[in-house]
């Protein structure tokens, strides 16, 4: 009895070869942004909270009237 996708003789076949090949693409993909660079991700992080500063300072002042 043969494996799945594997032929009779034991040679896998182009398909699992391929999806095997995909895989740890996507896997070593994945990796590499989950790793990140971790300056990018507090420039990241700065500029968001500097927006939301922003953004909280504008809303008081139109609270305020001004």
């Amino acid at each position: 009895m043969t494996e799945p996708d594997y032929t009779e003789d034991g040679v896998p076949t182009f398909d699992y070869v391929r999806d095997k090949i995909e895989g740890r693409n996507l896997t070593s993909e994945a990796a590499t942004e989950l790793a990140g660079d971790p300056q990018n991700t507090q420039d990241q992080f700065d500029r968001r909270e500097e927006a939301g500063r922003d953004r909280l300072e504008e809303i008081r002042r139109s609270l305020r009237g001004e």
